[in-house]
């Protein structure tokens, strides 16, 4: 009992979410251990050792950083907000210009004098979300005014979304998709939502045709080829096939830890196709459970929204859960060919340290609305009533 109660003094918040989020990087130290086999032979030639200890201390720091915001004030990210995003948009726009190219993409921007890279688009997510939240839920007696309520809202997620699409359209997707579940959680009207969707049409027919001057830049050939490859118009399907090889061969138990052999066969069995790993060496009951950990994130998250009605901290936990639930099923689908390939890592999952990181910040950020509506139920109800 006493040990208990330790663990609940040092993790505040909601427990089962801490569960979820120790499990899931649990996962992810096992899964990446495996995937990573035949890179490491071809990059050390030898064991995947050194993948494994730099996944190990990336996790260390993630856990760290999770514990750190847990702790935090959840309103403290209400005044960062258009700091947060305003710095967002001029990292994006620099990758756009001077970013490492990979993949043809210019997804990830060089660190000063170091040679580290991040991959802005992750805290750009964490941004657009911290922001639009803030804006909801302090302008709620505007809301109804288009020009003073919703403009300050629609514009900052049309262009945050513009600026990650030309490199990354499935993360602008995802984006996008949990930016307009928010304003519906936030009881926006309809049509306003449809003005977005509207702006968001026009924003992506301008990104279209500028693809067709600027193909170095905007990776429309590529949106085409993965369409085509999805519906089996090109017939090159080489990387789901592997993925459904991996799934199928798992069956009912999986071939066992670090057995896989669809990893020497798949692109990125690491991130991408992380989830065909753990099908294929943890079996359905490992796929399964992976599914069943989100499901129930997302249900916790749902559960705050019902106790403490609509407050800037819930929608934010909100938003911040639906992004992580969206983009681990958008993974998912595209290991079992239900949408085309689409480049998303399985939050906290996959290897790749932004990733990672990012992941657990929305966590901690999670954990931050949960501890402080735990401690301070009553302040919690009468602040949703104030908003």
């Amino acid at each position: 009992m006493i040990l208990a109660k330790d663990i609940r003094t040092i993790l505040r918040g909601d427990g089962v979410i801490w569960a979820i989020f120790f499990v899931l990087t649990a996962c992810s130290l096992l899964a990446v251990y495996s995937a990573t086999g035949s890179m490491a032979f071809q990059t050390y030639g030898g064991p995947t050792s050194a993948f494994f200890v730099k996944q190990l201390l990336i996790t260390v720091l993630a856990v760290g950083v999770t514990w750190g915001l847990s702790r935090m004030h959840y309103q403290t990210f209400m005044k960062l907000a258009p700091y947060l995003l305003v710095i967002s948009m001029i990292i994006l726009a620099a990758t756009l210009l001077v970013g490492v190219e990979s993949s043809s993409a210019r997804r990830w921007l060089k660190l000063p004098f170091t040679e580290l890279t991040i991959q802005p688009s992750e805290f750009a997510k964490l941004a657009l979300i911290v922001f639009v939240a803030k804006t909801i839920s302090s302008r709620q007696e505007q809301i109804k005014d288009f020009k003073e309520g919703l403009v300050p809202i629609i514009l900052p997620i049309v262009l945050v979304c513009l600026l990650i699409a030309p490199a990354d359209l499935s993360t602008a997707g995802i984006l996008f998709a949990t930016c307009a579940a928010m304003m519906f959680v936030g009881r926006i009207q309809i049509r306003y939502i449809g003005a977005l969707l509207v702006a968001a049409a026009i924003g992506f027919g301008l990104l279209l045709v500028i693809g067709n001057f600027l193909p170095e830049h905007v990776r429309v050939a590529t949106w085409i080829s993965r369409i085509n490859e999805f519906i089996g118009v090109s017939g090159d399907e080489y990387q789901i096939t592997q993925s459904k090889i991996a799934i199928a061969s798992g069956e009912f138990f999986g071939v066992g830890l670090g057995n896989s052999v669809q990893r020497n066969f798949l692109p990125s069995p690491y991130a991408d196709f992380i989830y065909a790993i753990i099908c294929e060496e943890w079996g359905l009951i490992g796929g399964v459970t992976i599914i069943v950990l989100y499901m129930v994130m997302l249900f916790r998250c749902v559960r705050l929204a019902t106790q403490c009605n609509m407050t800037f901290g819930l929608l934010l936990a909100i938003g911040l859960c639906f992004l992580l639930v969206i983009q681990a099923f958008a993974n998912i689908a595209v290991s079992v060919d239900l949408v085309p390939v689409t480049g998303l890592t399985l939050p906290l999952v996959s290897k790749g340290g932004t990733s990672l990181v990012f992941s657990s910040m929305a966590f901690g950020i999670i954990l931050s609305v949960s501890s402080y509506i735990e401690r301070n139920p009553k302040s919690a109800a009468a602040d949703a009533g104030h908003h």
